[in-house]
Parts: structure tokens; C-alpha cells; sequence
């Protein structure tokens, strides 16, 4: 059964590493998460993204290998040099739920438009389908961010897909760059009010409104950030549920 709710699982948590390569992945807790928010289906469908990162074939083989063996139905979804399934919009909305990897969120949110997947996560959010993801994958569900995309020096990026009002920063506590210029970015009211996460934390976002923040380390939080008053901000921290 699909989410009883639009839903968007929006994170800094990546597979976990299992140390025997880059891309030995193993799920993490985090996706446990996202297939209850699912309902909690007997062979959850999750599909993979990995357009950020230019559809590497070693991180799409790191996904499947994260699964092998499990009761997962894992897919993929590349779209260089031409996507992998022949209707891209059935095969996503058929999805339990689909995971975004990181990378740049500018060349993800330029291809998806190019193909059409605005309006398709669209669709499949309303129908239930959990969306989810990591670093890019997290901001590209929200009005903006701030972004790595165009070189080393961070920049904003504020034509996200705007499923959800808020602006959001990724990796808040690990890139010195970000807390910093996120705030300063919401205080100019360049980017609207939202929230951040350190890495080991997402946020689930039920409808448009943040439901929890959770995550899979402990000493990590969420925050929420707001414009004060004379171009001040005003950062709220906000303690996340442990998952096992």
C-alpha cells in the first residue's frame, strides 16, 4: 500500500559502508524508515537515482549490491545516454519508494526537467510514493539550498522542485562552508525559511509539513532556520529520534 500521505524522506545519511571497497554498500536503518513510511510493503520496490553524480555505473552496482540477497525489489533508473526503462513515469509511480543519490543537484534538477520528472515526482508524491534521498537528493525536494554544483566556493541554488516551501542545507555540521552561508542566504531572503541536518540526520516531511527528524548516529541534530529581524536569523535546534 502506498504512503497514507505525501511523503519526503530528505537526508545527510548515505548507505553505510561496509569497508571492503567505496561502493560495498549496506542499507542502513534509514531505508527501514523509509519502507515503513511506505506502509510497510512484504517486497518493498525502491528505485534508484543516481543523476547527480552523472549515472555511475559503479554507485548504481553499489546500490544493488547493498540489496542482494534481501526481500528488496531494487531498480534503477539512469538517464545518460537514454533512460534504462522504456516509461519512465510508469515504472516511478509503481515504486514503494525511490531513493536520489548525492552529487550536483544543479545538473540533476537541469536533466530532470529535460525529461519531464518535475512533474512526474509530482505526480508520484501525491500518489504515495516515499521520496527520499541524500545530500542533492534532499535539497532537489525543496524551493533551494546551498550547492557545491558550480565549483568549490558554495552557491545558491533555487529552482529545487519546490515539493516542499522550505529552503534546506545539507552536511550542516561537516562542510564549513554551508552553515554559514545558508543562514545568510535565508537572512537576505534569498532562500525562504527551512531546516538543516548534520550528517547522520534526516528530516520526514509528512504533506508539507516536517513530521520528525531522525537519525542513524547519536549527537547529531536538526535545525530550524528562520529570518529574525534586521537581517538576523534565528537557528532552532531540533533533537531527532534515534533509529535503531
Amino acid at each position: 500500500m502506498p504512503a497514507t500521505a505525501p511523503t519526503v524522506l530528505a537526508t545527510s545519511i548515505g548507505f553505510d559502508s561496509r569497508s571492503r571497497g567505496p561502493y560495498d554498500w549496506a542499507p542502513g536503518p534509514v531505508f527501514d524508515l523509509a519502507f515503513e513510511l511506505a506502509g510497510a510493503p512484504g517486497r518493498p520496490k525502491v528505485c534508484y537515482l543516481g543523476t547527480a553524480t552523472g549515472d555511475d555505473p559503479a554507485r548504481v552496482g553499489g546500490f544493488y549490491g547493498a540489496f542482494a540477497g534481501g526481500d528488496v525489489a531494487a531498480s534503477h533508473l539512469s538517464l545518460f545516454s537514454m533512460p534504462t526503462v522504456a516509461d519512465v513515469r510508469t515504472h516511478l509511480l509503481a515504486q514503494d519508494v525511490v531513493w536520489v543519490g548525492g552529487g550536483s543537484v544543479a545538473n540533476l534538477l537541469a536533466v530532470w526537467r529535460v525529461h519531464g520528472l518535475d512533474e512526474v515526482f509530482r505526480e508520484a508524491w501525491q500518489a504515495g510514493v516515499v521520496l527520499g534521498g541524500v545530500s542533492a537528493g534532499s535539497l532537489c525536494w525543496h524551493v533551494g539550498g546551498t550547492t557545491d554544483s558550480f565549483g568549490p566556493d558554495l552557491r545558491a541554488v533555487t529552482d529545487g522542485l519546490a515539493l516542499l516551501p522550505f529552503s534546506n542545507s545539507v552536511h550542516h555540521d561537516s562542510e564549513e562552508q554551508r552553515r554559514p552561508l545558508y543562514r545568510q542566504l535565508v537572512a537576505d531572503g534569498i532562500l525562504p525559511a527551512g531546516y538543516a541536518t548534520e550528517d547522520g540526520v534526516g528530516l520526514v516531511y509528512r504533506g508539507t509539513e516536517l513530521a520528525e527528524a531522525v537519525a542513524d548516529r547519536p549527537g547529531k541534530v536538526a535545525y530550524r532556520v528562520v529570518p529574525g529581524a534586521d537581517g538576523t536569523v534565528i537557528e532552532t535546534c531540533i533533537e531527532p529520534r534515534r533509529l535503531r
